[in-house]
């Protein structure tokens, strides 16, 4: 090859290198400067890139950019914004073009769909968050709710509000007020704390903590709460009440005071329409009234015509200072019934294995019945009364008390009266019916009427000395200090003294000894044990 050939071929390729040198050269820039421009785009470029809306400017009477900062638009008279579905008006408003945010002043208005309103005096809203603060005079008005604060913020995307400086909402009659506040929108639900209170016409409510749900109406509550109305009392601190139906229930050392009775329990529901309750575990009825206690691990209630139930370890107090009466049952039902009187008067029954426990007097039986009108316990079923060291049974027996003491009683048929002398010993009468006369709760004196006998140890210096048996149709026993003193045989009697020797453990027809199920204490009244015509000691 010719050197004139060489020389061009080195050329070309010189130029060629040149060439691809500088088209790489460009290819990097072209790349760099892509690379600088989307680290560098502005937060515009992303949200737009995003999704995110700018702020709408539909009216305003004037426009003007400011003089230090090209971004901010000056908007003044009968302004009118929109972002998504909020329309937000005013006075006069800074839009912030560049980042998306408004500062509002005057005549503050938001619309949001077609229910709720804001209004203030101040608003700033951020239209990349969607994120707003209303501060002045605030209202705010969704459906049948208005909330009222000095400063509320306000989330457009999850609908929430919030205010942390005292609020006060109305919905429907009630009124309520706390210093925080939060308002799920779309579930209906505000959230208080701190000083809450519900006013409504009937009641005033307060809390620690409460939910409220502006559609049903509902108050859920959390800590301490009170609900004080003229007819109705009511704490917890755990529960929910419904005051558009005037429905409860509370649990948490929840307590009802209807202005009757004050029932408290573990859990409590009141139906204050229709005057039903019912309370579950740890339950106790008190009604001042008649001065009585009713506790169990269940019950149910009727204000109107007052009447309840309890169960499962139900007992009844009568409560006395001097000698309360305790009464125990498997179930215990009251219900007021109608007579002369305005408040007609209570009737209570008890069913199946009934123990009554006082100092003075104890019993037992399968069935009793308690009426207020004249003061009168009846009981049936193999009952059986003891009073001191004396023990009666009969086929049925009835109490009557004056002034919340015994007064009198009655056995009807079978009446048998027995007192231990000693361990294989008994003092016994017995009766076709008994009449018993109390003073100061203590049994003094005894009528039997028809069938009378009598066998009766004669003890002196603590040593039997004989026993007196005896038959006739009528009998009078004194008793002093629980013991028979004298027996007056009437109408015909028959008897004899037997000296020591012939004295055995003698036994008239039909005897028992009942003394293992005796209460001796309130407990007692919840141990097992029955008087059928089989059982007792012979």
């Amino acid at each position: 090859m010719r050197v004139s050939e060489k020389r061009r071929l080195a050329e070309i390729g010189s130029t060629l290198t040149g060439f691809l040198y500088t088209a790489c050269r460009y290819v990097l820039c072209v790349l760099l400067l892509l690379f600088i421009h989307v680290g560098l785009s502005t937060p515009q470029d992303t949200q737009s890139r995003k999704g995110v809306k700018k702020i709408e400017i539909l009216n305003a009477d004037e426009l003007r950019f400011s003089k230090t900062d090209r971004n901010l638009q000056i908007l003044t008279g009968n302004i009118r914004l929109k972002h998504n579905d909020a329309i937000m008006t005013c006075d006069s408003a800074y839009y912030y073009q560049k980042v998306n945010q408004v500062k509002a002043y005057s005549r503050v208005h938001i619309e949001q769909g077609d229910t709720l309103d804001l209004f203030g005096d101040y608003l700033f809203y951020d239209g990349r968050t969607e994120f707003g603060q209303v501060d002045g005079n605030v209202e705010l008005v969704d459906k049948e709710t208005h909330l009222y604060s000095k400063s509320v913020t306000y989330d457009f995307i999850s609908d929430i509000a919030r205010y942390t400086d005292h609020g006060k909402i109305t919905n429907g009659d009630n009124t309520l007020t706390s210093i925080i506040g939060i308002y799920y929108v779309s579930k209906d639900l505000f959230h208080f704390k701190d000083s809450v209170k519900v006013v409504n016409p009937d009641y005033v409510m307060t809390a620690d903590t409460m939910d409220y749900n502006t559609e049903s109406e509902t108050a859920f509550f959390t800590g301490p709460s009170e609900l004080k109305g003229d007819s109705i009392y009511l704490y917890c601190e755990r529960g929910w009440y419904d005051t558009r139906n005037n429905k409860t229930s509370i649990w948490k050392n929840a307590l009802i005071d209807n202005k009757k009775q004050i029932v408290r329990g573990d859990s409590l529901y009141y139906d204050d329409n229709t005057g039903y309750g019912e309370t579950f575990r740890n339950i106790s009825i008190t009604d001042t009234s008649y001065n009585i206690i009713v506790k169990g691990n269940y019950a149910w209630y009727y204000k109107e015509p007052e009447r309840f139930l309890v169960t499962d370890s139900a007992m009844f107090i009568q409560v006395n200072n001097s000698d309360s009466l305790f009464l125990h049952a498997d179930t215990i039902k009251a219900v007021t019934l109608p007579d002369t009187s305005a408040k007609g008067y209570r009737l209570m029954r008890a069913f199946y294995n009934c123990r009554v426990f006082s100092e003075d007097i104890q019993a037992k039986c399968d069935s009793l019945s308690y009426s207020f009108r004249d003061s009168v316990i009846r009981m049936y079923y193999y009952p059986v009364l003891w009073s001191e060291e004396n023990q009666l049974t009969s086929d049925s027996m009835a109490i009557f008390t004056k002034n919340r003491q015994a007064d009198r009683m009655e056995l009807y048929n079978s009446a048998f009266i027995v007192s231990q002398v000693d361990t294989v010993r008994y003092n016994q009468i017995k009766g076709r019916s008994l009449t018993g006369y109390f003073r100061d709760n203590e049994l003094y004196r005894i009528n039997i009427n028809g069938n009378g006998e009598s066998l009766y140890y004669l003890v002196e210096n603590e040593e039997i000395v004989g026993v007196n048996s005896g038959k006739c149709s009528d009998m009078d026993i004194n008793i002093e200090d629980g013991k028979i003193r004298e027996i007056y045989q009437n109408k015909s009697p028959e008897g004899v003294i037997n000296p020591p020797a012939v004295i055995d453990s003698l036994r008239l027809s039909g005897f028992s000894w009942f003394d293992s199920i005796r209460p001796r204490q309130v407990l007692d009244i919840f141990k097992k044990g029955s008087r059928s015509p089989e059982s007792g000691s012979k």
